[in-house]
């Protein structure tokens, strides 16, 4: 290489290192630590370690993590106020939590809540390609057991979850913190015996309790659940303010797109795909929503958005979002039909919305352009960009805003401590909603940051309404 090639590459080189040690994560764009073809956990096993204490993918990032963490804790009130009000009771004492979840600054915040507030946890990633490898990377070196990385394959995602769930000396698990259910479903079919010492699940997707709920309804559900993402605080924080703010971000960053004039369609239009729509309305798109719930439709229609079925637009929209929860809501007949560059991406947990599978055929060709980004090319010439392969985009191209997250955190705390100090037979062998007062109190914990002030009911109007002054104030029924 000349030397003027040579000194170009150096300083390109020096030019990154610079902005990932400045930006305090790594390089956002930089594939090469997902592609570097050996997982971590092989490493561990050749190194005669089938059992580390963890496995990520480079500990020595951990001073960036820690960055990360203390940054997301300065806008997440709501955890860190309990965090300070709790420690000292440790509600939470000798709880041996197994978590599956994302993992991410503010999920970093959660878990050090957890262990301050008593318990030991061992975590997993829910997804494999949404951890921050150098959050994964501080809270290993913080000491806790912590088994994920950024571009994990299918066994190594099972080992890391297995590794969580395998009871072992010391290590008994007796709660389950779960996003989508795969650690009840691999604890249940592989550590069976060990499942009935579990005192409780708390579950936050929609596919995780949908999951749950069929176990329930077969009699195979042995421990009481807790259905967190139907709390009116997970439900209208995280699922619609988090992700009208997140799915323009995830979009920007790996496209680059301008969204003034662009047509979009929207499949569903539960809170989701409400934040979706309300986002990409702001900012000037064409918006229309496919629905099966005629309810759900009827809102759409009356938010000023053209309910239709995907086959009458698929062909002219230039981007195309799943948020049902479902499974082949995209097909590979839709994406034959569609436009030359149209943008394709899944903003529900499960990756079976887009079916990708029918994507990896001989005729067509993918070309990775940039991390979690994918061109797939027809013979013809015509491609479509997929993001992050058909998973949860906001988390894997993006990342969520911390202050919705600590809604969501402080909800789940709540539900482990309701259901592990909960007397032996207050909760059954069934799926539960949070209670409604905890769902107050969540709310109740972030609003001092707005410097907001609750007007109190006098005793004769508390009276009037038939209600306790200080709650709960709306019926289980009540839609908010």
């Amino acid at each position: 290489m000349p030397k003027s090639g040579i000194l170009k590459s150096t300083m390109t080189e020096k030019v990154k290192k610079r902005h990932s040690i400045v930006s305090g994560r790594s390089d956002f764009w930089s594939s090469s630590e997902e592609d570097e073809g050996v997982q971590p956990h092989e490493k561990a096993i050749a190194a005669g370690q089938p059992n580390p204490p963890y496995c990520v993918r480079n500990v020595e990032q951990h001073a960036f993590g820690r960055r990360e963490i203390e940054i997301a804790e300065q806008e997440m009130p709501g955890i860190m106020a309990l965090r300070a009000r709790a420690k000292d009771d440790k509600p939470l004492k000798d709880a041996k939590i197994v978590g599956c979840t994302h993992i991410n600054a503010q999920t970093a915040v959660l878990i050090e809540t957890l262990a301050a507030l008593g318990a030991t946890v061992r975590w997993a990633a829910c997804n494999i390609y949404s951890t921050q490898n150098e959050v994964a990377a501080a809270l290993a070196h913080a000491g806790f057991a912590i088994f994920a990385w950024r571009g994990e394959s299918e066994e190594a995602f099972w080992w890391c979850i297995d590794q969580c769930c395998t009871p072992a000396a010391g290590w008994q698990p007796n709660m389950i913190l779960d996003d989508g259910g795969d650690a009840t479903h691999l604890m249940l079919k592989k550590h069976a015996a060990a499942f009935k010492h579990i005192k409780g699940i708390v579950e936050e997707s929609v596919t995780g309790v949908h999951r749950l709920y069929q176990l329930s309804k077969a009699g195979k559900l042995c421990v009481p659940a807790m259905n967190v993402n139907d709390s009116v605080t997970k439900t209208k924080f995280d699922n619609l303010y988090s992700c009208r703010e997140s799915i323009i971000d995830a979009l920007k960053r790996s496209t680059d797109l301008m969204f003034g004039g662009k047509q979009s369609v929207v499949c569903g239009y539960g809170e989701v795909g409400k934040g979706c729509c309300q986002a990409l309305k702001a900012l000037g798109c064409v918006v229309y929503v496919t629905e099966i719930d005629p309810i759900c439709a009827l809102q759409a229609a009356m938010d000023g958005f053209r309910v239709v079925k995907l086959n009458e637009v698929i062909r002219q929209v230039d981007i195309v979002i799943t948020a049902t929860g479902n499974k082949g809501v995209v097909t590979r007949e839709h994406m034959e039909r569609m436009k030359n560059g149209c943008v394709v991406c899944n903003m529900g947990h499960s990756n079976t919305e887009v079916d990708v599978h029918a994507l990896r055929t001989p005729d067509l060709l993918w070309e990775r352009v940039r991390s979690q980004v994918d061109h797939i090319i027809w013979p013809n010439g015509k491609r479509i960009v997929l993001l992050a392969e058909g998973r949860l985009a906001n988390l894997c191209c993006s990342s969520l805003p911390s202050f919705v997250v600590s809604v969501t955190a402080a909800t789940q705390a709540l539900a482990l401590i309701e259901l592990y100090n909960a007397p032996q037979h207050r909760y059954k062998a069934d799926v539960y909603l949070l209670p409604k007062k905890m769902d107050e109190y969540v709310a109740s914990l972030h609003l001092p940051t707005f410097d907001a002030h609750l007007t109190e009911l006098t005793d004769e109007q508390a009276k009037y309404l038939g209600l306790n002054k200080v709650g709960p104030f709306k019926p289980n029924y009540y839609r908010y």
